[in-house]
């Protein structure tokens, strides 16, 4: 069985290589998502790989932390997108709030905390572009509208993000051998780490109430999370 390795070079080289097909005039619109799912897929990957190679005692760090710093308006609608992007990415958050800026603090390891900063900024501009586009139906509340399109967005992100991941721990469990740790519990021993880690920090911590939104935007957002490029805008690019 071949053993394998994380290189953030090579990984990086195949992503940038993907998403230039995707962008290519002459690509038809089926070869552009069969590369940009390749794209996520690879991402996804990357983050398994990192915590196979840590239980086996190639670990180059324990869990990292950062702060994910958001600005108005929609404040608590972007972090919303943040904190599912991370939980999808095996991170955990803690809402940091103020009146203008919200930070999410965020902790997991350093291949999962980078995949969530890299992420969390590219669709937080994609969801810009995207909702200036939106036209707001007559009658609706245009704040309303946008919060309910902000929560369907983040939904379809999540959704996707936990689609792929799946199918990255399938592949990953299928090359793993008999007398190795499975995939699964490899990644909640991981897991349990970055709670023990969050947890050590700020201590008990209760969950956000759920919100009641009445705009009529999920539709809209839904459909623009389900068209979001999950790997592009990003460090992969530059």
């Amino acid at each position: 069985r071949r053993r394998r390795s994380v290189s953030d070079d090579a990984t990086l080289r195949r992503v940038r290589q993907l998403l230039v097909l995707a962008d290519d005039p002459g690509a038809t619109p089926a070869e552009a998502q069969a590369c940009r799912d390749k794209a996520e897929a690879l991402m996804a990957r990357y983050g398994i790989d990192a915590a196979l190679l840590a239980a086996e005692g190639h670990r180059t760090s324990g869990v990292v932390d950062a702060y994910l710093r958001l600005d108005a308006p929609y404040l608590r609608d972007k972090a919303t997108l943040a904190v599912h992007v991370a939980h999808a990415l095996r991170c955990q958050s803690v809402l940091v709030g103020g009146e203008r800026t919200t930070t999410v603090h965020v902790f997991g390891f350093e291949a999962d905390v980078r995949g969530t900063e890299i992420l969390v900024t590219s669709l937080l501009l994609q969801a810009a572009h995207e909702l200036a586009r939106v036209v707001v139906p007559p009658g609706e509340h245009t704040a309303a509208f946008r919060r309910s399109w902000w929560q369907g967005f983040a939904q379809a992100v999540y959704v996707r993000l936990r689609s792929v991941e799946d199918a990255a721990r399938a592949d990953a469990q299928a090359e793993r051998s008999q007398e190795e740790p499975s995939v699964e519990l490899v990644l909640a021993d991981r897991s349990a780490e970055v709670e023990s880690a969050m947890h050590a920090r700020y201590g008990d911590l209760r969950r956000a109430p759920r919100r009641r939104l009445s705009g009529g935007g999920l539709a809209d957002g839904y459909a623009s999370g389900e068209r979001a490029d999950l790997g592009r805008g990003t460090s992969l690019q530059r």
